[in-house]
């Protein structure tokens, strides 16, 4: 491992809070947006992420000694695509009413920067414990991003949460939460609180000194 790279355990532990690819880094926007009306399909999304992104991470840190700095970026794309096709086709075959959902997100995790930026940050740099801690840190910290946009619209705009009722009845549904406005809403909301907790634990931290 080059020196003054993060440890395996450095890697996992910043993939979920303090690296969160959605509330610190705002990588991978379209599915953010596009796939948190429901828990459901945002978890599978979150799931088809994670097996690209760990085994894309696997790959490339056992060839990162063959890589050539003007390939790189077409050996990540091309070994992000086989993963993506094969996750692709699974859901197809074992989860077809929740692949025709997801519709075209699946296939565009090719383009997602979150993955190919892993690639590059630590895969082609480090060894594949590392890789995979970082595959797997980064892929819970995507899982949790969704979850929580997802919670709030669900349940602010369908009463229900994994599709089971959790809002009492006279609760009015509002139907703008699962429409796209909902989406750039929600996660903007999130993201100031995610922001102004950080501030506020910087603040405390600094007096502290």
């Amino acid at each position: 491992m080059t020196r003054g790279e993060p440890t395996a355990l450095e890697r996992f532990i910043n993939g979920i809070l303090p690296e969160n690819p959605v509330y610190r880094q705002l990588l991978g926007m379209c599915p953010v947006l596009a796939v948190t009306n429901g828990m459901k399909p945002a978890m599978t999304m979150a799931g088809a992420t994670a097996f690209v992104l760990i085994l894309a991470n696997i790959m490339i840190s056992l060839m990162r000694g063959l890589l050539k700095p003007h390939l790189r970026i077409l050996v990540f794309t091309l070994t992000i695509a086989t993963f993506v096709t094969i996750a692709d086709r699974l859901l197809a075959a074992y989860m077809y009413e929740m692949s025709k959902q997801l519709g075209p997100y699946v296939p565009l995790i090719i383009v997602n920067c979150l993955i190919i930026s892993r690639c590059e940050i630590c895969a082609s740099k480090q060894d594949v414990r590392v890789a995979v801690a970082d595959g797997v840190g980064m892929s819970l910290g995507f899982a949790l991003a969704l979850a929580s946009i997802a919670t709030v619209r669900e349940i602010l705009g369908s009463g229900t949460w994994l599709g089971l009722p959790v809002m009492p009845g006279f609760w009015p549904n509002w139907g703008i939460m699962v429409l796209p406005p909902g989406a750039f809403l929600t996660l903007g909301l999130l993201l100031g609180m995610v922001e102004w907790v950080n501030q506020a634990r910087a603040k405390k931290a600094g007096k502290r000194e």
